[in-house]
């Protein structure tokens, strides 16, 4: 049998060619520079028992997606990846297979890591026996392929298809009451709470969010549902993007031009003009989170956080950053990859609620945020998989075009 895919392959002039004018000419990215065909796939192969088929019905386009696409993804993930590989690791879908307690029918989401577990491997690497999958230290071996996640392994396909297949340790059944529409963000949603819990945000602590494409936005959710911050200031470059974060309980909304002025107004912090590059604060939030992953990001997240506060990477990084604030302020910085077991008793003294104790997932948290809120409208366009030109290029541009998340609507084809 034989699937439809889009699937990622390797070409080394197309990625130099987008690594280099992608940014300046996004459209060529989305059409002959993109390493992306759609093609008649077989069929992914059951690689142990405990696995199952799943069928999306509808998968995001992921940041870090657009970045491999795009050429701007770091050399460091090359031996992380098996190519070629069907993207899409944001998925709802509905499983093919009945699979360890899990019916065939059942709607599911998708916990992309492929850790222990999942390649078959024991004993487990010491983090997946802590249940810290994202730091799985045997995503190269197994009976899988290397790939940190499904939709970056060439051997259990992606949520861009018709199908794929997927370990029950990586499946949550999706509640009957909770949307499609909202289902497919509890991937991301589970990476923002796991953010949110690693920012280690003291009752009434100054926070600042950088970014509010989806990412920022759902970190901001995570941060009024799961922390006791104080003020949470958003920096959003687009108008559309500043609705969203008044909407979701943000302090203040600034752009990118206005938030070491209004850092420094709020926390009553000391701004320096150095002789070249940009102001910085002597003072500052105790916590800035960096959702872009942008040179100017960080060095904005860096410039405006208090000696011996916390910086937290939500965002891939990029290289070029100037770190001597991280060394002058001894500033904590610390990366914020996925989900996973979360111990949330660890800071009960400055988390909301009990109902969340230790050993409780980012997913089993996620699921119920999105449930309870109203995030109805961050998925703003679907595009079929045929139409994945389209799809591809107002992902690039969505912050300019008003929409937070875009995906793929496999159902259409």
């Amino acid at each position: 049998m034989t699937i439809q895919a889009l699937e990622l392959f390797r070409s080394a002039p197309r990625y130099l060619t987008a690594r280099a004018v992608g940014q300046r000419v996004p459209g060529l990215v989305s059409g002959p520079l993109a390493p992306l065909r759609l093609v008649n796939k077989r069929d992914p192969e059951l690689p142990a028992p405990g696995w199952a088929r799943v069928r999306p019905i509808l998968s995001g386009i992921c940041g870090s997606d657009l970045a491999t696409i795009s050429g701007q993804s770091s050399f460091y993930f090359s031996p992380l990846v098996s190519m070629p590989f069907v993207p899409g690791h944001e998925v709802v879908g509905e499983l093919l297979d009945d699979v360890d307690g899990l019916a065939t029918g059942a709607r599911v989401t998708l916990e992309p890591v492929l850790s222990c577990a999942a390649r078959g491997i024991e004993p487990m690497c010491e983090s997946c026996a802590e249940g810290r999958f994202g730091r799985c230290d045997r995503v190269t071996t197994g009976h899988v392929s290397p790939g940190l996640q499904t939709g970056f392994c060439a051997d259990t396909g992606g949520g861009w298809s018709r199908m794929f297949v997927a370990h029950r340790s990586q499946l949550h059944p999706v509640p009957e009451g909770l949307s499609d529409r909202r289902a497919v963000l509890v991937e991301p949603l589970a990476c923002a709470v796991h953010c949110a819990l690693r920012a280690g945000v003291q009752a009434n602590a100054d926070m600042l969010v950088i970014g509010a494409g989806t990412v920022g936005i759902l970190t901001l959710v995570a941060l009024k549902e799961l922390t006791r911050a104080g003020s949470v200031v958003v920096v959003a470059k687009h108008r559309r993007q500043r609705e969203w974060a008044e909407s979701f309980g943000a302090t203040d909304v600034v752009s990118p031009g206005e938030a070491i002025n209004e850092v420094r107004r709020s926390t009553r912090a000391l701004k320096l003009k150095p002789e070249r590059g940009s102001p910085f604060l002597l003072g500052g939030v105790d916590v800035a989170i960096d959702c872009v992953g942008s040179k100017g990001s960080l060095d904005l997240a860096l410039r405006t956080t208090k000696a011996g506060g916390r910086v937290v990477l939500a965002g891939i990084p990029v290289a070029g950053v100037d770190l001597t604030p991280l060394w002058f302020r001894e500033l904590e910085l610390v990366g914020a990859y996925t989900g996973g077991i979360e111990e949330r008793g660890r800071r009960s003294s400055t988390t909301k609620g009990a109902s969340n104790a230790d050993g409780t997932s980012a997913f089993d948290i996620a699921t119920r945020i999105a449930e309870e809120t109203p995030l109805d409208g961050i998925v703003g366009a679907m595009y079929p998989l045929r139409r994945w030109r389209s799809a591809i290029d107002h992902a690039l541009g969505a912050g300019r075009l008003g929409t937070l998340k875009v995906a793929f609507d496999v159902r259409a084809d």
